[in-house]
């Protein structure tokens, strides 16, 4: 799937079952989006997030 098609699917989550409106959507860090998600599940503790190399590896992505 699509950068685009995936972004859109999560706003589209993240409107639905968070009331999230798009400029929100926009504002959040996968990170913080993740954590909401998991407390909408009932999961209590978050994941550590990301590690240097992953973050490194995301930034060569998408450099701007």
């Amino acid at each position: 799937m699509s950068f685009f098609k995936t972004a859109a699917r999560l706003a589209g989550v993240a409107g639905w079952l968070l009331g999230w409106r798009p400029d929100e959507f926009w504002r959040s860090t996968p990170v913080e989006l993740e954590a909401v998600l998991r407390a909408a599940r009932g999961e209590d503790e978050p994941d550590a997030g990301m590690d240097a190399g992953e973050l490194e590896r995301l930034k060569g992505m998408m450099p701007d």
